[in-house]
């Protein structure tokens, strides 16, 4: 029997942002009010420690992102996830998980 994912998470540390544990429909959900709090001061989001995501995950992650970018940040994306390269092709989205061509 395989260990199950373990359940996803956020820890700030300065200006950065850590994402881990598998981010699918039910984490985005639960994530969602401590992670509209947080963008103010956050430069950087590192999804290195995310082992899982899916589509939810990936709109959570752009929803930050562009909460981010209105703070006046220029917001970086850091790690690769697996899926991650997969889901922004489909949904036609750039490393900086911003729909590509649009300018912030």
């Amino acid at each position: 029997m395989a260990p199950a994912d373990p359940a996803a998470g956020l820890r700030r540390d300065g200006a950065v942002l850590h994402v881990h544990g598998r981010l699918d429909r039910a984490a985005a959900r639960a994530l969602w009010p401590v992670a509209s709090l947080l963008p103010a001061g956050v430069e950087t989001l590192d999804l290195a420690g995310i082992n899982a995501l899916d589509s939810a995950g990936l709109a959570l992650l752009a929803e930050l992102v562009a909460r981010i970018a209105a703070t006046g940040a220029r917001p970086q994306v850091v790690g690769d996830p697996p899926g991650l390269a997969e889901l922004r092709a489909a949904y036609r989205m750039d490393p900086t998980l911003d729909f590509a061509g649009a300018s912030r």
